[in-house]
């Protein structure tokens, strides 16, 4: 909005030049989703204790988390709200990078709204069935992928719709089948909206580790839309997605100002709702940018923890059906899953399971961060 408003008065006032500069409004956006955040915070996590939309939490997870019981819950709605307010205030609404990078972010939102809804309102123990969650998901998808074989964001002839590009190598591209393309496009944004989800459980762990990995790919989609950048840099000059920075620089900013309210002891949860709108996102920013490939680096504790769920669920049932439940509940690989829970398990405090998997998030965001030059 501030772009179509204020950067044609940049004709007459040089001032406003500003609002033709991505890096301005997306510093812009960030503070607002932090000004917003802090606004808006208080007010729903008042509302969600008054209505006592509080968090459900497992017997047989760590003790230390019985204390939580009844903390609100559904705080990602401060999320959605201070990451899609600044980004139509400070985005070019024209741009089609946005426009998918929002709808993504609401549909993803809107499922894990319904499951959180269903879990704490309506007093449904299981939610949202996994079947119909998976469904929606899928739906979305396979929308996705579909749109972006017919209707490409990325020009053809710099790249191809159904291609993807690897990290440390320049010019050379992934080549898909039609079909595959769609599929592959399914899986990573499932994949990433439940990574996120899984990662969503201990104080602060998911907000802090979603404004590290959304702040790499800010840095990337700014990169990745300038044209003297990917030339001196060996990439793709991928017109237009330079405006996927001011989204990913606003969700940045929505993940920290949650934090605020959701740093230990936590205030707040961010619940479904929050977990799968950041991780529905973040597949979807990979998706446009053709860096499905480095989504796993930037993200690494991400998969990480959906990696140990995936390995204790599969040696679980392996061992039960081979040697039965007793030996199966004695030969664990992680004392539990997901891989946050095993280190308390270990005797960890929680903050510090989230201060040093903080480390490894920023980590991953520097090793991708240099994949830009170490090509």
């Amino acid at each position: 909005m501030f772009y179509y408003l204020l950067a044609p008065l940049g004709k007459k006032y040089i001032i406003f030049n500003l609002f033709n500069y991505i890096s301005f409004r997306a510093a812009g956006a960030t503070v607002t989703a932090l000004l917003i955040a802090f606004v808006v915070g208080p007010a729903i996590i008042a509302r969600l204790r008054a209505h006592k939309v509080g968090q459900v939490i497992r017997a047989e997870g760590p003790a230390s988390h019985q204390s939580k019981r009844g903390t609100p819950t559904m705080g990602g709605l401060i999320i959605l709200l201070a990451t899609v307010l600044p980004t139509l205030l400070w985005a070019q609404l024209h741009n089609r990078f946005v426009v998918v990078a929002l709808l993504a972010m609401l549909w993803m939102g809107c499922i894990g709204f319904l499951d959180d809804y269903l879990k704490i309102v309506q007093g449904k123990s299981r939610g949202l069935v996994a079947k119909w969650k998976l469904v929606g998901q899928c739906s979305f998808g396979l929308l996705l992928g579909l749109f972006l074989v017919f209707k490409p964001v990325v020009d053809p002839d710099i790249l191809p719709a159904t291609a993807t590009t690897l990290p440390f190598l320049k010019y050379i591209v992934v080549h898909f089948a039609p079909w595959l393309y769609v599929v592959f496009v399914t899986t990573v944004s499932i994949g990433t909206s439940n990574a996120v989800n899984l990662t969503d459980g201990l104080d602060g762990l998911a907000t802090g580790l979603g404004a590290i990995a959304a702040f790499a790919f800010a840095i990337f989609a700014y990169a990745l839309g300038r044209v003297d950048l990917t030339g001196y840099l060996n990439l793709f000059y991928l017109p237009g997605a330079g405006e996927l920075a001011i989204f990913c620089a606003a969700l940045m900013g929505g993940c920290v100002g949650f934090l605020w309210f959701n740093a230990h002891p936590a205030q707040v949860f961010m619940g479904d709702t929050g977990s799968l709108a950041i991780g529905g996102a973040f597949g979807t920013v990979a998706i446009l940018l053709k860096a499905e490939f480095l989504l796993l680096i930037i993200g690494g504790v991400f998969a990480a923890e959906t990696v140990s769920v995936m390995l204790q669920t599969s040696v679980y049932k392996w061992f039960k059906r081979t040697r039965g439940k007793e030996y199966a509940d004695s030969h664990r690989v992680f004392r539990m899953a997901p891989l946050h829970h095993h280190f308390e398990k270990l005797g960890w405090a929680e903050t510090t399971v989230v201060t040093r998997f903080y480390i490894l998030g920023l980590f991953c965001a520097l090793i991708a961060l240099a994949t830009l030059k170490v090509r």
